[in-house]
């Protein structure tokens, strides 16, 4: 007789395990603590086997003859359903450990050797915002153009063209890095050319030599904090990024040879650099150690002394000189750049001193030796030319030495 579902809830547990049949193979094993478990008797191959369907009353009776009767059809079809549910969980556990999470978080952390912390984290953050949600749970190799067009639009809607345009390119790189890992074998990425809006290339925007003399006498009476004060200024007389000076140590300074050398892990081209310091710096720096001195950072964080200034700390302080979307605290290279070069210096030294390490390493090697004696020569001169825009001074472009 078909098992009832009130005999099947009335079942208790005996001395030893027992049976109760529904017919066609299924039946309820009745295990001595009273556990209740669907269990379908079959044979495949000329062997006998068992395959479990799950435990009453979690799978009700009409489930698991739904269960069995998948089982049944697919023996009739001449496949083992032990087999199948096997190869579906491993199918599932392949597809789980090749999703786009799985193989983005890979390949950040494959780039790990080539980028700085932040520039880690940032491109990290991105992806965990913007395609974890809708992709990161599905098989790198079963996600298509369409798809993938769909989660890059949702950035486009939001108007963050910048940040769309890093987006595609970082999904893009996932599904080479898929590829070349055997994951998957199309990089959908590459059939969106034409289908989203083109970022608007921008530079950072830069004050001129011209805005220097009004702009350090605005900073001169910056009324905000000291040590923001002093990191504007420092960031003018080194045109290092901002990031780089943000996250200094006072272990990296040597005031005594004037140089601050900053360590591979810290720069965008993860290659140490070595700032020479002119003597306006070092003045800056003193002044600054009067007030931090006592932190392992230049500029650690009110919050957190253990943790470096937030990021937007500086361009804050430009939106408050009156300087919003005139300058940036990136903005500094570019004048540096543009000054140094009309003045004469050699390009090739003013390269390295901006840290744009070349293509050829061979090279680069060379020119970190090479060119340091002429790179403290340009800092003096860049210092001595902030002095004279500090005392209010117009700067005549100079022929340097060659």
């Amino acid at each position: 007789m078909p098992l009832t579902d009130a005999a099947a809830r009335n079942a208790k547990g005996r001395e030893k395990p027992y049976k109760l049949a529904d017919g066609k193979g299924l039946f309820l094993l009745v295990k001595p603590e009273g556990g209740r478990y669907w269990r379908l008797k079959y044979q495949f191959g000329g062997l006998e086997k068992v395959l479990a369907l799950g435990v009453y009353p979690e799978v009700s009776l009409a489930e698991a003859r739904k269960g069995r009767d998948a089982a049944r059809k697919l023996l009739r079809d001449h496949v083992d359903p032990t087999a199948e549910r096997k190869a579906k969980r491993r199918a599932a556990r392949e597809a789980a450990e090749n999703s786009f999470e799985v193989v983005a978080r890979e390949w950040v952390e494959k780039q790990g050797h080539r980028w700085t912390r932040g520039h880690t984290a940032a491109v990290l953050t991105s992806l965990e915002r913007c395609a974890f949600p809708d992709l990161g749970a599905r098989p790198l190799s079963e996600i298509t153009a369409p798809e993938l067009l769909a989660v890059l639009r949702k950035v486009e809607a939001r108007g963050a063209l910048e940040l769309l345009s890093k987006v595609a390119q970082r999904c893009g790189a996932v599904f080479r890095y898929g590829i070349a890992t055997g994951r998957c074998t199309y990089n959908p990425a590459a059939d969106l050319r034409g289908a989203l809006k083109p970022s608007k290339a921008s530079s950072y925007a830069a004050l001129t030599a011209a805005d220097m003399p009004e702009f350090l006498a605005r900073l001169a009476r910056y009324d905000g904090e000291p040590e923001t004060r002093l990191g504007l200024e420092l960031l003018a007389l080194t045109f290092v990024r901002p990031g780089e000076l943000r996250a200094a140590e006072w272990g990296e300074f040597d005031t005594d040879a004037a140089e601050w050398r900053i360590p591979a892990e810290r720069m965008k081209m993860r290659a140490p650099h070595v700032v020479p310091l002119s003597p306006q710096a070092l003045a800056v720096l003193a002044e600054l150690r009067e007030l931090t001195g006592r932190s392992r950072l230049l500029f650690p964080g009110r919050r957190d002394p253990q943790h470096p200034i937030s990021n937007n700390t500086f361009l804050f302080a430009l939106y408050r000189l009156g300087y919003h979307s005139r300058a940036t605290a990136h903005g500094f290279r570019a004048l540096a750049s543009t000054v140094l070069n009309e003045a004469g210096h050699r390009p090739d030294v003013i390269e390295r001193q901006l840290a744009h390490v070349p293509r050829d390493k061979v090279r680069s090697a060379y020119n970190r030796a090479e060119y340091l004696a002429e790179r403290r020569q340009l800092m003096n001169w860049w210092g001595e030319r902030v002095e004279a825009w500090e005392e209010g001074g117009k700067v005549v472009p100079l022929h340097a030495a060659r």
